[in-house]
């Protein structure tokens, strides 16, 4: 991988003034940066589009005329800790790439370089995520024969990190990507849980079930040493919570809050609270452990009253936050709610990877041998 590329003192100069006012007016000339790193480093003849931004910064789509295709190119902010992540990044995605022999698991680099503390990183061109496709049709649940693909796929590429001995530890629609933009309309049977303003009965699918995983600034090895708290909330596994410590098994979670999502349309638990969230688990699942309450940390005790039981209703923050949770099905009623065909297969799938006890949850493995994805199911089509 090229960390640095030569530019003609003109464009370097140009590109010191322009960082200079930078300095000044940060939010006003970031793009113009971005772009210009762009240009300067990948031969890129043009911007297409600024495909999303975030906290650690923004991606770009631009045509390589080098090689003459659409990549992406992430401008990571120069703080210290989005270096830090971005650099995790790079690691992660070379050594996947060195085993990824097809390519079709994980997101490609294709280049990365380092200028003035913006680490930036070159990928193939991907399609929407999995959250965007929801999103953009009025958040229309995926048919279950669809969701079977992306779930199989998902959990393939998850055996393929584990065996690597990697924990992504950030998985959830926003980063599981589409490999193709393109989509098919098709008439809509159910009603949207957020119906759209125009009315419309038709929803869009995409051509292709073909998917990757993106993002692994958060992906820990197995041996280094775990933060205290993982995943994005409402993928957050329990053990996470608790302060139990976490491992492989975090990801599982991750897999089958997912795959609930793909199916209703909406996240499945819908908080930003560790009590509620708590809360909602046993709302849908059943109650906690008592000897992962009983091993909980100290910052998790104040979530439980004496006799190892959840401090709810009685600790809850609103009555917002009570309606949140008592509106909340069966785990096996909400699958139902949503599913035709398949429905117990899934069920019993999504039980075993949402137990509460890492030590018995379904490993990526065991679970592509369930019957949901092993057993001939009626194809319906989508």
């Amino acid at each position: 991988m090229c960390a640095n590329r030569s530019m003609p003192s003109r464009l370097l100069a140009l590109l010191n003034v322009i960082f200079l006012f930078h300095c000044l007016q940060k939010r006003q000339f970031e793009l113009i940066i971005s772009s210009l790193i762009v240009f300067l480093y990948v031969n890129a003849d043009r911007i297409l589009s600024k495909m999303g931004e975030g906290t650690f910064g923004q991606v770009l789509e631009c045509w390589d005329l080098e090689n003459q295709e659409s990549v992406a190119i992430k401008i990571v902010r120069s703080l210290q800790k989005y270096r830090e992540a971005a650099m995790i990044e790079i690691d992660v995605l070379q050594r996947l790439g060195k085993h990824d022999f097809t390519g079709s698991r994980c997101v490609q680099i294709r280049n990365w370089f380092d200028y003035r503390n913006h680490i930036c990183i070159v990928f193939e061109k991907l399609g929407p995520s999995l959250y965007d496709f929801l999103r953009k049709n009025s958040y229309r649940s995926f048919p279950i024969d669809l969701v079977r693909e992306f779930a199989r796929q998902i959990l393939e590429s998850v055996t393929f990190m584990h065996d690597l001995r990697l924990i992504h530890t950030d998985l959830k629609p926003e980063n599981i990507l589409l490999v193709s933009p393109d989509t098919i309309r098709v008439h809509d049977y159910k009603i949207p849980i957020r119906p759209p303003k125009d009315g419309s009965v038709f929803k869009n699918l995409p051509k292709s079930s073909a998917i990757k995983l993106i993002d692994f600034g958060s992906t820990t090895f197995d041996h280094q040493d775990h933060n205290y708290v993982v995943s994005t909330r409402h993928y957050r596994a329990p053990e996470v919570i608790l302060g139990l410590g976490w491992n492989y098994p975090c990801d599982l979670w991750s897999v089958g809050c997912i795959l609930v999502e793909l199916c209703s349309g909406e996240a499945l638990f819908q908080t930003h609270e560790n009590l509620e969230h708590l809360a909602m688990m046993e709302k849908v699942l059943g109650p906690l452990p008592k000897h992962m309450i009983a091993r909980a940390d100290r910052r998790a005790e104040k979530y439980f009253r004496r006799g190892l039981r959840l401090d709810w209703p009685e600790g809850a923050a609103s009555r917002e936050s009570m309606k949140a949770v008592w509106k909340l099905p069966r785990l096996q009623n909400l699958v139902m709610q949503h599913v035709d065909h398949s429905a117990g297969d899934l069920i019993d799938l999504l039980q075993g990877l949402l137990r509460y006890d890492p030590d018995e949850r379904l490993k990526a493995r065991q679970a592509l041998q369930h019957p949901f994805f092993t057993r001939c199911h009626r194809r319906c089509g989508y």
